[in-house]
């Protein structure tokens, strides 16, 4: 793609101000940016740029296998659709890089699971709608939080960093409040959670970062005053 050719100030804007300034912040590590930038990516089925981002974000420290599980995750919060679109990608830079399956396996045990919370967030759930979606709720159970987010291929953070980007980056504002303190509860700080948003402008558009804002700052406050 020949930039140059066709927007030599958006190349200027690109080298100077993403690349030279904003992935250099010292606020999210660069394996970090690497995770928040493939997921948006991926959640907004962007996939033109989606093999550039995938080959700094392994050159940054992010490993195949975790690869692999950002998109198998975002098969359920951002669709099959843009999973199997980043699939495609994904391939072509495994086999350029010589990495075979083998590479992508991850243990095979789950990790723990927090009975008393998970038995509270469906619960809650239930009581707000179980009369609506039962068979929502029960795959919400059963399949996102007592499977999907117990596979041992992403940390709790990472996990809970790719689900932040993408909601963020998708502008499905009325789900970051529980997942960004799920992300919060998992290590995430607030000068990273702030960082995200920052990084995200660039990725996603000014929009959705403001979109977010004061759902983050919502968050972020409750959470200075316990």
């Amino acid at each position: 793609m020949d930039l140059q050719a066709v927007a030599p100030d958006l190349a200027k804007y690109r080298d100077d101000i993403v690349l030279g300034d904003l992935w250099k912040r010292p606020h999210l590590s660069p394996r970090d940016r690497g995770i928040v930038t493939v997921s948006a990516l991926i959640a907004r089925d962007q996939t033109i740029e989606l093999r550039h981002y995938m080959e700094m974000a392994l050159d940054n420290g992010v490993k195949p296998s975790e690869i692999s599980e950002i998109i198998t995750h975002l098969a359920f919060y951002s669709g099959s659709g843009n999973a199997m679109d980043a699939v495609a990608v994904a391939a072509e830079v495994f086999k350029a890089r010589g990495i075979t399956a083998a590479a992508l396996q991850a243990g095979a045990n789950p990790l723990p699971l927090n009975e008393a919370s998970e038995a509270e967030r469906a619960r809650r759930n239930d009581d707000m709608f179980g009369a609506v979606a039962p068979g929502l709720l029960k795959y919400t159970t059963d399949v996102l939080f007592r499977d999907l987010w117990l596979r041992p291929g992403l940390a709790p953070r990472d996990r809970s960093l790719v689900t932040v980007s993408a909601l963020i980056a998708s502008g499905q504002v009325a789900q970051i409040t529980y997942h960004l303190n799920r992300a919060m509860d998992n290590g995430l700080t607030h000068a990273e959670a702030g960082e995200i948003l920052a990084h995200l402008a660039f990725y996603a558009g000014w929009p959705k970062a403001f979109s977010a804002l004061p759902v983050v700052k919502d968050v972020l406050a409750k959470r200075a005053d316990k």
